[in-house]
């Protein structure tokens, strides 16, 4: 239950409980890219084997390649040890049912081969996003002024003046990224957009939809964690942008109806790394609970239809 003393007004046109309140996006935002860089080198730190790390999801082909140089990439027959490393593309194969009652199958009577694993929480390869593609070009009115804490973004027109149509889908898009540049440019101009945007945001969210869905359904849990919290940020970024994403509740939740109760029982132990928002249960719950606020007297209705366990917080 939320007690009126536990309640204060965000901005956003919404109450929030201020345990919520306190930890919302557009205050965290600027830290958000910065934090994913420093995961990154504690990463190579500790796994100096490179079992982990951009490195080997490119030998995996779990994220885009890249190109071998500015114009493109070595033929393979001419740079053979460009490619050498790199896991071939799999090939679809036809798969062949075993049952009982086939013969010649090398199975006995009456026993048949147990069902495959549906994998439904494996990662999936990230595709390419558009927004690499401008990058590379040089089309993005943006660029990286290095300093510390991962550096800052230098634009090179008001924020305000953007045509948030092009740019604000185009940097949602990018923030399914896992190299650097590309995500530290859109992970920060996401939120540096959404807290500059003021009235420019609303009529851009069912543009937005598709790039959300398309990081919430790559499985990785870093992917998911980055869009969820940027999520969180546009709701809280205008008003009656909650309320916008209604209608579109069946393209998002599904996913976080299988993450919902994805939390980690660590007993008596310390979790360092809670300050980061990883757990995926707990992310998607506060999440939820947000949508449900934000979305006005329709919200709650939708969210039950897609996540039929969850619990109002506002109807006690």
């Amino acid at each position: 239950a939320v007690l009126p003393s536990d309640v204060g007004r965000v901005s956003g046109a919404s109450f929030l409980p201020r345990r919520v309140a306190m930890t919302l996006p557009l205050v965290e935002g600027h830290r958000a890219a910065a934090t994913l860089l420093l995961d990154d080198a504690l990463t190579k730190i500790i796994h100096r084997d490179g079992s982990k790390g951009t490195r080997s999801a490119k030998k995996n082909r779990m994220i885009p390649l890249g190109n071998h140089s500015a114009f493109g990439d070595f033929p393979q027959d001419l740079a053979p040890q460009a490619w050498s490393i790199v896991k071939p593309q799999a090939e679809a194969k036809p798969r062949i049912v075993k049952s009982a009652s086939t013969p010649g199958l090398g199975l006995a009577r009456g026993r048949t081969t147990p069902p495959p694993k549906a994998g439904a929480f494996r990662p999936r390869p990230i595709p390419a996003s558009e927004f690499r593609r401008v990058y590379d070009r040089g089309d993005l009115p943006v660029s990286v002024s290095h300093g510390p804490g991962g550096g800052r973004l230098a634009w090179k027109v008001n924020i305000a003046e953007l045509d948030f149509h092009h740019f604000l889908p185009l940097f949602f898009d990018g923030a399914r990224e896992q190299e650097d540049p590309h995500r530290f440019i859109a992970v920060k101009g996401v939120y540096e957009m959404l807290e500059h945007g003021g009235t420019k945001i609303l009529p851009v969210v069912p543009q937005l939809i598709v790039p959300i869905r398309a990081a919430l359904n790559t499985r990785n849990r870093v992917v998911m964690s980055t869009m969820i919290k940027i999520m969180q940020a546009l709701v809280m970024s205008g008003d009656m942008i909650g309320e916008a994403l209604v209608p579109y509740y069946r393209q998002i939740l599904p996913v976080f109806n299988m993450y919902k109760n994805d939390n980690e029982n660590i007993g008596d132990r310390m979790d360092y790394g809670q300050r980061k928002r990883m757990s995926m249960g707990g992310l998607i719950a506060e999440t939820l609970e947000i949508l449900e606020r934000t979305g006005g007297e329709d919200a709650f209705i939708n969210m039950k239809y897609m996540i039929p366990t969850y619990e109002s917080c506002v109807h006690l």
